[in-house]
Formats: C-alpha cells, structure tokens, sequence
C-alpha cells in the first residue's frame, strides 16, 4: 500500500513544535543577536550569521557587544552548543527556518539602502534547501518582500507556498528597555500566502510569550513598522518645535508637558531632546518619503518632522552660547563638558546620535570638547575618533559649561551640581540640580 506523504507546511509545522527544526539568523546586530539567543531559550539550536569578522570573533569567545545583552546568556548558549556564529554563509543549507535582521540605512541622498538585504536573499537561494521558512525582519518599504526578495529565491523554481515559504515581520526591538523585550512584545506577520502566514505565526508562536497577530500581506506588515516609527518621529518632532515656541516665550516646556500628561485620554507624552538618533527614527520616515515618491506622494507632514529634529542640534549650540554669554563667556574656543554621545540612555549604541550632529557644530565654533560616556571608549563624529575621558571634579571645573546630552543613569550628577560653572541639560535629568547655572531645553 502507498505511503501518504504529509505536505511539507505540516511537516515543517510539527518540526517547528518540536524543535528539530535548526535556525538561522542572517544580521547580528541590536535586533538579530538578542532574537538568535531568545530563540536558542526556547529550546533550539541556531546557527548566527554575519559578514562583520570582528563580531563572529567577539561570539565565538563568548563575549557580548550589546550593553544589555549578558554575556553570561552567550557562554551558556555556545557552552551547550546550542549557538555558533559564523561568517560561512553555506551553512545555510543546514537550516530550516532563516530570519533576516541585516541593516537597511539610507543612502547619501536619502533614498533607502536595501543591499544587505538583496545580499542576504542572494546567499539564502544559493544555499537552501526545500521546505524552509524564510521571514524578513529588517526595517524597509512596503513591496521589498514580494518584489526584491521573492524573486530571488524562486531562481531555483521553488514555489513559494509549496516548497518553500517567505513572510514578513518587522522587527519590535527597543534597546535598554527592561520591561519590553523579544520574548514579550507582540509580532505582526505578513506572508506571500496564508501557508507562509500560517508557518509564520507557528514559528513565532513558538518562541515568544505573546500573541502574534497575522495580516492579509507583506505589505501591510512592511507598512505598519514605517506607521510606527513615522508616529514617534511626528511626535517627537511636535515637542521638540514647542520647546522652541517655549523658549521664546519664557515657558517651561517640561512643566507644560506634565500639565498635558493629567489628561487620562487623547494626550501620549512625548519630551523634547537634542534631535532624534537611532537605527529607526532618523532612518525609517525617509523610507516612507521615498516610498510615497514613487506614487506621485508628498508626505509633506512626514518631512517637516524630519527638518524640525534635524534642526534641534543647532538650537541647542544656540541655547548653550547664549547661556555662556549671561556668564560674559564666548562659545568660539570654549571649555565643553558633553554627557553622553549614545542616542538613548543605557546602550553602547551612537548611530545617528543627535550628540554627534551637536559635537560637529561645537568643533567648527573650535570648542575645545571632552566626552564622557560610560558605555563607550571612543566615538566617532564627522570621520574624527575621539576618545572618552572619566568623569573628575577636574574636568568639571576646568570646563565653561556641562552639556547633557544623554541621561544615562549611572553618571555622577551630583558632582557635576557641585563643580560646574554651568549645566545645559537637554534631557531633563531626573536629579534635583541645585547649581544657579543649570538650565533645561
């Protein structure tokens, strides 16, 4: 009698239950490392892939690049040789579920930059085999999945659907947040068909805590993440313009916020700062921009909001020279103390940091700048490394002014309320300053 075979959605499917499935995660970075070991916890081995020699070699010997990743959690999961980081993209072929979390920057014009994805897809097809789910996590525009990475993958006359299955799934990670992580924050999955959508969500479902929630496309998923990140950047960019408007007026902006923060409904608080940095919000709005571009779109909401962020490291130089000059003190050539260089509290991370864009503007006024940032040793601003210094009474004293611009918690704020000749704070530190030259954005 023949044997009835299963269909390979169902076998892929009790794999995934069972963890005999092995997985693969392409980009071993702030979204794809913290993945690769929450997924490892779940019971499965997975195989971390990454072109960066420096990062493998880092995995490799058990040590973390990430300021709140453990490297505790990395030495246990190579320990039991559940993990291995590798930069051999032919291992592939030893995989059966592959996520996607490379890199999508912006190019120097702005347009997006969806290379490391196309690399990604281009080593995925030269080295899969058939029944393997394939989920793209990294930010980008809507039709990337169905119109860039799905061609690449059926070169080798796999049917996606059938043979093999391809969805999309923004990334949801927010570095440094304790109570939000991968394992408890709802997934949106958009698939090529309801087969891909369906293994998608088993496979999520498998390893996070929460709910999934399935769209009817790519697409929509694809969408959703730009809605997300459009929604902080036009909120941030409204409370940074009213800081300004506040400033003007001799209004505290912060005392206006929490005033607007009583309301129980239709107010979300959001605080003004130096500009907006990250891997999201300076980068995934233009990916919107471009995106309605393409449609004969003018997102002129969208790009306001991105020119009032762009403008805040300027008004805060401004705002520092003005406060120098109440001391009869010139900001060309002044003694500047910067508090933090990384774009939020509590991370090693300073990609497009507002911090940098404010150092730039510091250097062409030839301030003379010390940085301290306990989570880095050097930071590069406009092709220039510099070096981080300790915080001492020393340096407080010898600088003209105190510049924070990154609140991390475990800065000495109480020795720069004792020593400074004056502090610009653009993060309203929650520490009670006492010094007569303290000021907030």
């Amino acid at each position: 009698m023949e044997t009835k075979t299963e269909s390979p959605i169902v076998t892929l499917s009790e794999n995934i239950k069972t963890r005999k499935v092995k997985i693969g995660v392409i980009g071993l970075g702030y979204v794809g490392l913290p993945l690769a070991l929450e997924i490892v916890n779940k019971g499965f081995q997975v195989i971390g892939f990454d072109k960066n020699d420096e990062k493998i070699n880092f995995l490799k010997s058990g040590r973390s690049y990430i300021a709140d990743l453990p490297e505790t959690i990395m030495q246990e999961a190579i320990s039991k040789e559940k993990f291995e980081a590798t930069d051999n993209f032919t291992k592939l072929a030893e995989v059966n579920v592959i996520i996607i979390c490379v890199p999508t920057p912006t190019a120097e014009d702005g347009t997006p930059n969806i290379s490391y994805i196309v690399d990604a897809a281009h080593a995925i097809e030269q080295n899969m085999s058939a029944d393997t789910l394939i989920i793209l996590e990294s930010t980008t525009y809507p039709g990337t999945t169905e119109d860039v990475v799905r061609p690449i993958l059926e070169k080798q006359d796999f049917v996606i659907g059938q043979d093999i299955f391809l969805a999309y799934s923004p990334e949801r990670v927010d570095p440094g947040n304790r109570n939000f992580t991968v394992t408890n924050t709802p997934k949106v999955v958009g698939g090529i068909s309801k087969s891909c959508a369906d293994i998608a969500r088993i496979f999520y479902e498998t390893v996070i805590n929460t709910n999934v929630y399935a769209v009817t496309s790519p697409k929509v998923a694809e969408m959703e993440k730009l809605l997300e990140n459009t929604f902080r950047q036009i909120n941030i960019a409204l409370v940074n313009e009213m800081s300004q408007l506040c400033y003007k007026m001799d209004i505290d902006i912060w005392e206006v916020i929490d005033a607007a923060s009583t309301k129980p409904y239709g107010f979300m608080p959001f605080t003004p700062g130096p500009g907006v940095g990250g891997h999201c919000i300076p980068v995934d709005p233009k990916y919107l921009l471009w995106a309605g571009q393409q449609h004969g779109i003018t997102a002129t909401l969208i790009e306001t909001a991105d020119k009032i962020n762009e403008s805040m490291p300027n008004f805060v130089v401004e705002r520092l020279a003005h406060y120098l000059n109440t001391q009869n003190k010139r900001l060309h050539d002044a003694e500047i103390v910067i508090i933090g260089v990384t774009y939020k509290p509590n991370v090693n991370d300073f990609r497009e940091s507002p911090a940098l864009n404010v150092i730039n503007i510091l250097r062409k006024n030839h301030c003379n700048i010390k940085i301290v940032d306990p989570f880095l040793e050097t930071v590069i601003a406009d092709g220039s490394t510099m070096n981080t210094v300790p915080l001492t009474k020393e340096i407080i004293r010898s600088a003209d002014a105190v510049l924070i611009l990154t609140n991390h918690t475990n800065i000495n704020y109480a020795l720069i309320d004792e020593h400074a000749a004056l502090i610009f704070d653009t993060r309203n530190t929650h520490f009670l300053f006492k010094n007569q030259n303290y000021y907030k954005l």
